[in-house]
């Protein structure tokens, strides 16, 4: 069952590379990797599982840009057809853990991570101490400080480097915030070690701050206000963002728990986290705290007309969010904002592969890793498809759904 040398050939299937669309066509994969796409039937090896895909369409799996990770969310996310998962603030000796596990099971998808995030004592990012989801970890007051935070990340094996930038007047509760030129400290440090930078900012203005400085990507949307002026300088700048549409809706007043447990391609495999995570509904925040949730819908339209990178992801583990079932949210919801549902796909595998540099997978093509998602129908025209799943490959290997339906039910 999880032989990576078993050689699988997927034919007479439409495929999502990455990049284009192929109405027809036939994949072949070998002891881990996509060996071959042609459009023409090719002999095939004595031994080779033959996978019928008439009617269905063939995915790269999907990376989630943006979440946060904890024991069962990796088993999680790959049932759902998440092969990759971008972890962008952990304790970096649990994430350390969860990497080496992930590297040697099957059923867990692969992770990057950030680690610790940047931020000022008792800034925005403490409250997970103080709710007790995370250790204490190191914050800095000063740029005299950036080089020795960000070497400190290397040495805990962050991939990337995320920084807060939140005074908390989103939210209506006041804090204390990294200074620009802080910022701009750790931004240039980072990229002096090759390391890509995300920042998460909530309004337009912390938004153009660290744009201005560099970041690489924009963590969220911002949602105070349209500002007619940030989608090009995001562009001129080449920055991407990650609008978390799903999570901002959960967070001020829109949640869609509800939905997604109503939905029988999505609730049966749920674990018991992920139920209670969805079951939350509105989350209570300060009273002031309200905003007009179209405004980033209508933002993320600009952002896309400007030619903004767009990656996808759920900030899972927040409430309203499961790991998995949520990224499959989150690309309809960017679809309603305007991405066409090629554009959502994209947004999930080839764009974050190219803007996290992960060389070896996020397309089909031969000589990538055989991380691969099969649904029924086209979800290139309806994007809901990518919910019907009928098969999943991580690195070559088939990943048995029914385990995480029987496990959802016990």
């Amino acid at each position: 069952m999880y032989d990576s040398k078993t050689s699988v050939s997927i034919r007479d299937v439409r495929v999502f590379t990455g990049d284009t669309v192929l109405t027809r066509a036939h994949v072949t994969v070998d002891n881990g990797l996509i060996t071959t796409i042609t459009t023409q039937p090719a002999p095939i090896a004595n031994g080779t599982e033959i996978v019928d895909g008439r009617g269905q369409t063939l995915l790269p799996g999907l990376i989630d840009a943006h979440a946060h990770v904890f024991p069962g969310n990796l088993e999680q996310a790959l049932a759902f057809g998440v092969t990759t998962v971008l972890d962008l603030m952990a304790d970096p000796a649990a994430i350390t853990a969860l990497r080496r596990q992930a590297g040697t099971t099957p059923t867990m998808a692969d992770v990057r991570t950030a680690g610790t995030a940047a931020t000022v004592p008792g800034g925005y990012g403490w409250y997970l101490v103080e709710m007790g989801y995370l250790p204490p970890f190191p914050t800095l007051t000063g740029p005299a400080h950036a080089e020795a935070f960000i070497d400190a990340r290397l040495t805990e094996g962050s991939d990337y480097i995320k920084i807060l930038i939140d005074d908390g007047s989103t939210t209506g509760t006041p804090l204390p915030k990294l200074g620009e030129d802080t910022i701009t400290a750790l931004i240039d440090h980072a990229h002096a070690s090759n390391r890509l930078t995300i920042a998460h900012t909530l309004n337009a203005v912390d938004a153009a701050t660290a744009t201005r400085a560099g970041i690489d990507v924009l963590g969220h949307l911002f949602l105070d206000r349209v500002d007619p002026d940030l989608p090009h300088l995001l562009a001129e700048q080449g920055t991407a963002v990650i609008p978390t549409l799903a999570v901002l809706d959960g967070l001020f007043g829109r949640p869609h728990g509800a939905e997604l447990l109503a939905d029988h391609r999505i609730e049966p495999y749920l674990d018991t986290t992920s139920r209670q995570m969805l079951g939350f509904g509105p989350i209570p925040l300060n009273p002031e705290a309200r905003y007009n949730l179209d405004v980033p819908r209508h933002t993320l339209s600009q952002l896309r007309d400007a030619g903004v990178t767009i990656l996808a992801g759920s900030d899972a583990s927040n409430p309203d969010t499961a790991h998995g079932a949520t990224l499959h949210l989150e690309l309809e919801l960017l679809v309603h904002a305007g991405l066409t549902p090629i554009e959502a796909l994209t947004a999930a595998t080839s764009a974050p592969a190219d803007r996290f540099t992960l060389t070896d997978r996020g397309r089909i093509a031969p000589g990538l890793r055989a991380d691969l998602l099969l649904v029924d129908g086209d979800p290139t025209s309806n994007i809901t498809n990518t919910r019907d799943i009928t098969a999943i490959w991580r690195n070559g290997q088939r990943i048995p759904r029914a385990t995480h339906l029987q496990k959802a039910r016990s």
